[in-house]
C-alpha cells in the first residue's frame, strides 16, 4: 500500500500500514478538507496512544469516543456524528470481516463484488464507494477484475477526480479545480 498525501509523513504512514486508518479517513472525507479528514485517524491514534484496532473503537463508550473527537482541534466538523459513523463502520467490520479492515476486500472475485462491499459499509453511499474502490485500486493495488468500472469515472486513469488520484501538491490541485468545475457546472445548471 502507498499512499502519498499532503499531509503530515506520519499521517500517510499510518494511512499505508494501517487499512483501519485508511478506511477512517475515507469515512470522515465528507464536508471537510481531505487533508483534515486522512489527518484524523492519526491525530486520534495520538489521543489513544496507540493506532485503534476496528474492535476497539466497536466496543468504546460512545460518550468518551464523542469527546475524543471534539478535542480540540475536534477531529470532524461534525464531531460527534462522525464518532458515531465511524463506531458503526468498526461494528460492520467487526459483524462482518472479523475486525480485520483489510477483509473488506480480500478475497473478492471482481470489482463488482468489492463495490457492492464498501457501499455496505454505514454512510458509504454510491459516489464514496466508487471513490474508494478507485483509492484502493490506484494507490493501493487491489486490482480485482473490472475495479476501474466499479470505480466508474473516479477509476479512469488519469483522471484528477478525487482522493484515489492524489499523490503530491500538483494533483492535489488537479482534483480541486476539477471540483471547482463541478460545482460551477452544477450551480450554472
Amino acid at each position: 500500500m502507498t499512499i502519498s498525501l499532503p499531509v503530515p509523513a506520519e499521517a500517510n504512514e499510518l494511512l499505508n500500514d494501517d487499512p483501519l486508518a485508511l478506511i477512517i479517513g475515507m469515512t470522515l472525507d465528507q464536508q471537510i478538507p481531505l487533508e483534515k479528514a486522512f489527518t484524523s485517524p492519526w491525530v486520534l491514534a495520538q489521543r489513544l496512544g496507540h493506532a485503534p484496532t476496528a474492535t476497539e473503537l466497536a466496543e468504546f463508550d460512545p460518550e468518551a469516543l464523542n469527546a475524543i473527537f471534539a478535542e480540540p482541534p475536534a477531529l470532524h466538523r461534525f464531531p460527534k456524528a462522525m464518532a458515531a459513523r465511524v463506531q458503526d463502520v468498526c461494528r460492520a467490520l467487526v459483524d462482518r470481516y472479523d475486525g480485520v479492515p483489510a477483509n473488506l476486500w480480500a478475497g473478492v472475485d471482481d470489482g463488482a463484488e468489492l463495490l457492492k462491499r464498501v457501499a455496505s459499509l454505514p454512510g458509504f453511499g454510491k459516489q464514496k464507494s466508487q471513490i474508494f474502490v478507485a483509492l484502493l485500486g490506484k494507490q493501493y493495488a487491489v486490482r480485482p477484475a473490472g475495479w476501474r468500472e466499479a470505480a466508474g469515472h473516479y477509476g479512469e486513469e488519469g483522471s484528477f477526480r478525487s482522493v484515489a488520484d492524489i499523490v503530491d501538491e500538483a494533483s492535489l490541485g488537479k482534483v480541486r479545480a476539477f471540483k471547482k468545475e463541478m460545482k460551477a457546472a452544477a450551480k450554472a445548471g
